[in-house]
C-alpha cells in the first residue's frame, strides 16, 4: 500500500539514550541564552527535565510543558544566538517524544538540539560557519553507539530548514558514517 508509514521499534531505553545525547548538546550553549536572559530559567528547566527522563523519569506533561516553555523563552530572547540556544533546550526535552515512524522529519528529534547548538555558536562568533562545522565535529564524538543505532533506523534528515537544516544534515551524515569498535 502506498503512503503507508512504517513503524520503527523504539524502546524506552532508546528514547533515554537519544534524550541524553540531546541534553548534552543543549547544555553546551545554555550560557548563550543565560547571558542574554539571566532571569529566565525555562531553557535550563527544559534541559533538567530531559535529564530527569534520562535517569528514569516518565514522558509526561511536565516534560512536554518544559519543552514548550523553552520554545517560548526562545521567542522572548533578544539575540538570535540566544534564541537558538533556547531552541536547543526545547529540542532536548522534545527528544523524549521521538515517534516510532519511519519519517525523515523524526530525525529532528534526535539531532535538533545538536544543530540548534551549532547554530548558536556560529551566531556568537559573527556567523562564522567554520565554528559551526567544528562544533558539529565535536558533537559527533558525543554520540554513543546506541544513539547512532537509533538514528540509522530512520531515513536521512530532510531537506530545507535553512542553516539549522544544513547543520542537521551535516550531523546526520557524520553520525551515520561513524563506525564503533566492538
Amino acid at each position: 500500500m502506498t503512503g503507508e508509514v512504517k513503524e520503527i521499534a523504539l524502546s524506552k531505553q532508546d528514547l533515554r539514550e537519544v534524550t541524553a545525547f540531546a541534553a548534552a548538546c543543549a547544555e553546551l550553549v545554555l550560557e548563550v541564552f543565560e547571558a542574554d536572559q539571566p532571569d529566565d530559567s525555562r531553557p535550563r528547566e527544559a534541559i533538567g527535565a530531559a535529564w530527569e527522563f534520562v535517569r528514569g523519569g516518565e514522558r509526561g506533561k511536565a516534560l512536554r510543558d518544559r519543552a514548550w516553555a523553552a520554545l517560548k523563552a526562545a521567542q522572548s530572547a533578544d539575540t538570535t544566538a540566544a534564541r537558538e540556544a533556547a531552541r536547543a533546550a526545547m529540542s532536548a526535552a522534545g527528544a523524549a517524544y521521538l515517534h516510532p515512524l519511519a519519517k525523515a522529519t523524526q530525525v529532528k528529534h534526535i539531532l535538533g538540539a545538536g544543530a540548534h547548538a551549532a547554530r548558536a555558536v556560529e551566531l556568537v562568533t559573527d556567523d562564522d560557519r567554520s565554528v559551526g562545522a567544528a562544533h558539529i565535529e565535536q558533537t559527533l564524538h558525543r554520540a554513543t553507539p546506541a544513539v547512532v543505532a537509533v538514528l540509522k533506523r530512520f531515513p536521512a534528515a530532510p531537506g530545507g530548514g535553512g542553516r539549522v537544516g544544513e547543520l542537521t544534515r551535516m550531523l546526520d551524515t557524520g553520525l551515520r558514517s561513524l563506525v564503533f569498535a566492538e
